[in-house]
């Protein structure tokens, strides 16, 4: 891999971390770096871009990517005004044989990935509910920002992941979605919201707020034989997942809890998965993308 980094904030660096030998230049129209524009950068330097730009510039630097048979990893979301430019940007990168890849790292956090075996392994019955909340105190920063105080807010921001990581546990499609708040407490564009959606028939209440002033994030999945609990996030250091077997008729259940302090290790799982999708010559696959873009496509109707 020969990579370069389109955007060099917080992203754009965790990046640059773990590429190591693979980082070649470095693209920023503002801050210090290598080019000011992707466009100036010599098509023979370089076979593979991440692309760590606010939302309204990345399409077209993914386009010109794939036409130019580079493969993308584009940190999340990506949002169109149709999906039919999603589908078509699907069928461009197979044709052109690269990988286009959205990046949503908190696949990787190792408490996700043991509730996704948990529901996978059917012990927890059938899924009667899922509840996530998830808040940072970011909402000062966001303010100051030209382009993050703008549009859908945390909708995107938080959302999004929230939104992946139903999609990562659950699959199939997303049946309902209702946005049941939201509110402007200190921002422009909103900063703390709920919503509800329904996937294979589970009922699922997401909220996600930037005016947490501790970063918080928890999560109940309630099944007809048991439930998982998650607590935290491996980015703000020890978390716990929790596994409680149902005791019929009642009672106090059957209980396992592991706790976890092993500092972050999605970004680095994240880039060998790419690096994989790549190796292997994988399909580009925006399935998950299209199935997000509806539901942004929805929740900007509601901000009008």
């Amino acid at each position: 891999m020969k990579a370069i980094i389109v955007g060099m904030g917080v992203q754009g660096n965790k990046r640059k971390k773990f590429l190591g030998k693979d980082f070649i230049f470095s693209v920023d129209k503002f801050e210090k770096a290598d080019f000011k524009s992707i466009y100036k950068v010599p098509l023979n330097k370089f076979d593979t871009a991440f692309v760590c730009v606010p939302d309204h510039e990345k399409l077209k630097i993914v386009n010109y990517c794939i036409k130019n048979k580079k493969n993308v990893l584009l940190e999340k979301p990506f949002l169109v005004k149709r999906n039919k430019i999603l589908t078509d940007l699907e069928k461009h990168a197979q044709k052109q044989k690269v990988v286009c890849y959205t990046a949503y790292n908190h696949r990787f956090e190792p408490i996700i990935i043991k509730l996704k075996n948990l529901i996978k392994s059917k012990k927890l019955g059938k899924i009667y509910k899922c509840r996530m909340f998830y808040g940072n105190g970011t909402s000062s920063l966001v303010k100051k920002s030209k382009w993050r105080d703008k549009g859908m807010g945390v909708l995107t921001d938080i959302g999004s992941h929230l939104l992946d990581i139903c999609l990562y546990w659950f699959g199939g499609k997303i049946n309902f979605l209702k946005i049941l708040e939201l509110n402007r407490f200190e921002n422009r564009a909103p900063d703390h919201s709920i919503i509800s959606l329904e996937i294979n028939k589970i009922k699922i209440e997401l909220e996600m707020t930037l005016c947490m002033w501790r970063n918080t994030f928890s999560c109940d999945v309630i099944g007809s034989r048991g439930s998982g609990h998650l607590n935290s996030l491996c980015k703000w250091g020890q978390n716990t997942f929790n596994y409680r077997k149902r005791k019929f008729p009642s009672g106090q259940p059957y209980e396992k809890t592991i706790v976890i302090n092993k500092g972050d290790p999605t970004w680095k799982a994240e880039h060998l998965f790419f690096k994989k999708l790549i190796k292997t010559n994988t399909k580009t696959d925006l399935k998950k993308d299209l199935i997000l873009n509806s539901c942004f496509l929805q929740f900007s109707k509601s901000l009008r």
